[in-house]
């Protein structure tokens, strides 16, 4: 079980280790081409490609979406009562402890656990928690967002186009088709660099705030992903997929949109950095009791 648990995750963080490493040994990386041909090009080639060509029966995707949002929702409102209770400024906890790195961390992880069923279902789990990223995310980090936001991002359009491709039937060239296989093939590894090199760069303050809040959020993500698969009767690889991206650590995402509003950026990166680091243990770790 072990050499099994150990084979899934070094990858992910092996390849996360690399761009830690390119950034501290003094390497230039530039985060926003990099995050933005990623999340614009990459990705969404990539969902696309899965989704439209794994043999998953629509329900399935369909149940593990509306999974998703009660996954988040139940997050959300758990993550609401420990920041109130922690006396935590709500604009800047609140966004981290609900918003996890389901795209650079989950989708490696529940493809090298559960193979390309495993990543279609993590993809739909990303591709819910993004739409939810970009609006109520934002709406939690500023106090006003546009619901129309999510209606530019890439990665929505490739999801649902990508399932509705495979609820028909439907295929596509050879030439398109390759061309999407091998642009998205670049996803995961550049994500997982890119993480490395943002952790690199993020300084930590109020360490021991940051670990209570790491593992309380873990704490949380899990036990809510694991009542929220058998609520809806998920088992397998999506129970899997659910329960992987839930306790995954914080995105760097909310340090992003934290600097961008103003809302104490410094203690969100510790937050992103503290929960990075735990995952080495806690994501093996659930490995071990879901295979």
């Amino acid at each position: 079980m072990l050499l099994q648990v150990l084979e899934i995750t070094a990858p992910v963080f092996f390849l996360a280790l690399i761009g830690y490493v390119w950034k501290r040994t003094g390497h230039h990386f530039d985060i926003p081409f990099v995050s933005r041909m990623s999340m614009q090009i990459a990705v969404p080639a990539l969902i696309f490609s899965v989704l439209s060509r794994i043999e998953i029966e629509p329900r399935a995707f369909a149940d593990l979406a509306f999974a998703s949002l009660a996954l988040y929702a139940a997050i959300a409102a758990g993550a609401w009562v420990v920041v109130r209770g922690a006396g935590l400024p709500m604009r800047v906890y609140l966004a981290p402890m609900t918003f996890a790195n389901t795209g650079n961390v989950g989708l490696p992880i529940a493809l090298f656990a559960y193979g390309e069923t495993g990543l279609a279902y993590a993809m739909v789990v990303f591709a819910v928690m993004a739409a939810l990223s970009f609006t109520v995310g934002i709406w939690m980090v500023a106090g006003a967002a546009s619901p129309l936001a999510v209606l530019k991002e890439p990665i929505f359009h490739a999801s649902w186009l990508g399932i509705l491709f495979a609820a028909q039937g439907w295929g596509t060239p050879d030439v398109v088709a390759k061309t999407l296989e091998l642009t998205g093939q670049i996803a995961i590894p550049i994500m997982l660099i890119t993480l490395g090199v943002a952790v690199a760069q993020l300084e930590v303050h109020a360490i021991g705030r940051a670990v209570a809040l790491a593992l309380a959020k873990a704490l949380l993500c899990g036990l809510i992903g694991v009542a929220v698969a058998a609520s809806f009767g998920l088992t397998g690889a999506a129970a899997g997929a659910l329960v992987l991206q839930a306790i995954t650590p914080v995105a760097v995402t909310n340090y992003l949109l934290a600097t961008r509003y103003g809302a104490q950026p410094d203690a969100v990166a510790s937050l992103v950095v503290v929960s990075t680091v735990l995952s080495v243990l806690v994501i093996p770790a659930t490995l071990a009791a879901l295979l």
